[in-house]
């Protein structure tokens, strides 16, 4: 995911490293954050990939030795953030946080692009619905039986509450969906 955002943040404009970890860490925060050493490590081994490089710098900074790198993506790096973006078979069972961090980068996408995104994630929010239901049926029977019928009945409640989450979820998406649609299908101004 990490990679995902950094290179997002360089597609719009160069960044130094402390800024990087803040906008990161406001993304993903409040409970996770992402250390000044993580990034560093992530920053070398994307620029060791030839997918960011280093500005030279303007002017020196007046700690001396010690200057805030500024960073930029390449060529391949652009080539790599698309990849990302377009990618909808990794990390499953987190795609709904990696859903989210394309959607801050959507106008970066062809129209496209960005309704097959749309499209998948609604996908991906009715498939997790169905399981869901399905599981709970399937609890409901398999657990008829038992002494504690407390246990089943909270573990129902939880399940009923993902599957509310989801489906709220999949209507906030199909919104987009019908924005983006409604976005293709309107003319733009001044052409035939």
């Amino acid at each position: 995911m990490y990679e995902l955002i950094i290179l997002s943040l360089l597609m719009r404009f160069p960044l130094h490293g402390y800024l990087m970890m803040k906008i990161t860490n406001d993304q993903i925060g409040p409970w996770a954050r992402i250390s000044s050493g993580t990034l560093s490590t992530i920053l070398n081994k994307l620029e060791q990939a030839g997918l960011i490089a280093v500005l030279p710098q303007v002017n020196q900074s007046a700690q001396g030795d010690r200057r805030a790198r500024t960073y930029t993506i390449t060529e391949e790096g652009r080539k790599r953030f698309h990849q990302l973006m377009m990618d909808t078979s990794s990390n499953l069972g987190e795609y709904s946080k990696f859903f989210h961090h394309k959607m801050t980068y959507f106008d970066l996408l062809q129209p496209v692009e960005r309704l097959l995104l749309l499209n998948h994630y609604i996908n991906y929010c009715q498939a997790t619905v169905l399981h869901t239901q399905t599981e709970m049926d399937s609890l409901v029977y398999e657990l008829a039986d038992q002494p504690n019928p407390a246990f089943l009945e909270n573990l129902l409640r939880v399940m009923k509450h993902i599957v509310e989450q989801w489906q709220a979820e999949y209507e906030w998406v199909k919104g987009i969906r019908e924005q983006e649609l409604a976005k293709m299908a309107t003319p733009l101004e001044g052409s035939v």
